[in-house]
């Protein structure tokens, strides 16, 4: 889980200048305030190694594209930034932050300005240690369900969040740690802050990617080191929601938590109740190999 570092002067970088964050200021008519017109992206990084960095730099490049913010700015730069941020920040465990939006316009209009420049925005924040391998010990999560009813965008990252944060909301609101999200058809989407996994016979099984869901750099990354590993079969598809409630596993996976087993949904065990081991397993080759990307 994330945990903010509270001290004002803590330094962040704003469009090309670092600078204590009692000291970062855009304008009321930037975009990413007024539309949620912007992109962000996470990176964990522990110990300043940063996880999966080229692959939220790419998704980062790929929001942009999608919603057609120009910012010419290449891997290396943005890997200064996170260098950087870490350096002046104390290292140690560390959430990088990277925010950018559309621009300042001078008047509010729902038309894209065509000459403005985009805000770049980043900063670090303090994460606990690396999540705990241990059947016994690692947090378990309880977890209810309810239908999508976020916008068809769902697979840009964008700073507009309020239907995740909605979702999220309606989770807390019953004293558990997440939603599971499906859609008309029943079918599973993803939850409100992460993606979705389930495991029946031994059988690796998550939502194909398509414009309902995020295509989750964690999600990326523990199927590929799946795949590469070669003893579990792995399916992308369409999983209908009966498939989840019969499940043997069921995990929440993103960059903050990585891979989280859940117990109970919507009030009733998954599988036996407890944390599987199929799990373990994942998560022992997560962590072995998620420097690698």
């Amino acid at each position: 889980m994330w945990c903010l570092m509270t001290d004002a002067n803590n330094i962040v970088f704003l469009n090309g200048q670092y600078m204590p964050l009692s000291e970062a200021k855009i304008s009321p008519m930037d975009r990413g305030f007024l539309f949620g017109d912007g992109i962000y992206e996470v990176v964990p990084s522990y110990n300043t190694k940063l996880v999966g960095f080229a692959l939220h730099i790419q998704r980062l490049k790929d929001g942009l594209d999608a919603i057609g913010i120009k910012l010419y700015m290449g891997l290396n730069e943005w890997r200064e930034i996170a260098q950087n941020l870490m350096d002046k920040n104390g290292g140690g465990n560390l959430g990088l932050y990277f925010h950018v939006s559309r621009g300042a316009d001078n008047k509010r209009s729902h038309a894209f300005p065509e000459h403005i420049q985009a805000t770049v925005f980043a900063y670090a924040f303090g994460i606990e240690a690396v999540p705990l391998i241990n059947k016994q010990n690692v947090k378990q999560f309880r977890v209810t369900s309810t239908e999508d009813l976020r916008w068809k965008r769902c697979n840009i990252k964008s700073t507009s969040l309020l239907g995740n944060v909605m979702h999220f909301q309606e989770s807390r609101n019953k004293g558990v740690q997440e939603t599971l999200l499906f859609n008309q058809s029943n079918e599973l989407t993803e939850a409100s802050a992460c993606n979705v996994f389930m495991v029946k016979n031994g059988v690796v099984i998550t939502p194909a990617l398509d414009h309902q869901l995020l295509p989750g750099i964690t999600r990326c990354m523990l199927l590929d080191i799946l795949r590469k590993e070669g003893s579990l079969q792995v399916q992308e598809r369409v999983v209908n929601m009966t498939e989840v409630r019969d499940a043997d596993e069921v995990w929440l996976t993103s960059s903050s938590k990585e891979i989280v087993p859940v117990v109970e949904l919507d009030g009733q065990p998954v599988g036996n109740g407890t944390v599987g081991d199929i799990w373990q397993f994942a998560q022992l080759l997560y962590s072995a190999n998620k420097y690698n990307y």
